[in-house]
C-alpha cells in the first residue's frame, strides 16, 4: 500500500513543503529516510523508530 502525505517544516523563518511517501509490505520491517544528508536527519530516525515502537 502507498500513500503520500504532505507536510511541512521550518528552517529560521522560513517554511519548507515536505513530502511523506510510505509504502506498507510483509517481511522485515524498516525505513528508509531520503534526502539531504545532515546531524538531525540522523537524530530523527531515532525518533521515528521510538514513535513506531
Amino acid at each position: 500500500m502507498l500513500s503520500k502525505v504532505f507536510s511541512s517544516a521550518t528552517f529560521g523563518i522560513d517554511a519548507y513543503l515536505v513530502e511523506v511517501e510510505t509504502n506498507s509490505e510483509r517481511g522485515i520491517p524498516g525505513f528508509i529516510i531520503v534526502g539531504l544528508p545532515d546531524s538531525a536527519i540522523k537524530e530523527s530516525r531515532e525518533r521515528v523508530i521510538a514513535a513506531i515502537k
